[in-house]
């Protein structure tokens, strides 16, 4: 399946028994119906016994309701949620590692400082930015600091949580 722009983000989160081969089977869902996992963030629950998957991919929105479908009737997922951006706060974090020389460091520290990032490392030719905000804001940032030779990247994917008292 091509997909590009035309196919809607759809983002999910999957709240599942800790257990050994779970995240393969709800992987498994998404190959098998040909979506590519564009983000997946795991973690375990307060308890320990239970672990919370946000998954990203992009896929028309019929075709995607059959996955959740999917993923609902696997035996150790308890909750699976499809969001809207209106309802969610949703963050991403990443680290990027940019070339700098002497010309270019007042630039690229600009860059961080309005995009309110934070410089965790420094040498003589490169620095290594913290960074968190929405996916567009991640895009926006790269796209800015390309020009000045990105060496790295590391993005965490989506986090989210639905706002007021809904469960996530």
């Amino acid at each position: 399946m091509e997909l590009g722009k035309e196919h809607p983000s759809h983002t999910l989160s999957v709240f599942v028994a800790n257990k050994p081969g779970v995240l393969v089977r709800v992987a498994q869902v998404f190959a098998r119906r040909g979506f590519n996992i564009d983000s997946l963030v795991v973690s375990s629950a307060r308890d320990g016994q239970y672990s919370r998957m946000t998954i990203t991919s992009l896929g028309k929105t019929e075709d995607f309701s059959n996955i959740v479908k999917n993923v609902e009737k696997l035996v150790d997922v308890i909750r699976i949620v499809e969001h809207d951006q209106d309802t969610v706060l949703e963050k991403e974090l990443a680290l990027i590692k940019v070339a700098t020389t002497d010309k270019t460091r007042a630039d690229i520290l600009q860059l961080v400082e309005h995009f309110k990032g934070q410089t965790v490392d420094f040498t003589e030719d490169s620095l290594i930015i913290q960074v968190t905000g929405n996916s567009d804001k991640m895009d926006a940032f790269v796209g800015m600091l390309d020009k000045h030779g990105i060496l790295e990247i590391v993005r965490t994917g989506k986090v989210l949580m639905t706002r007021g008292r809904e469960q996530t």
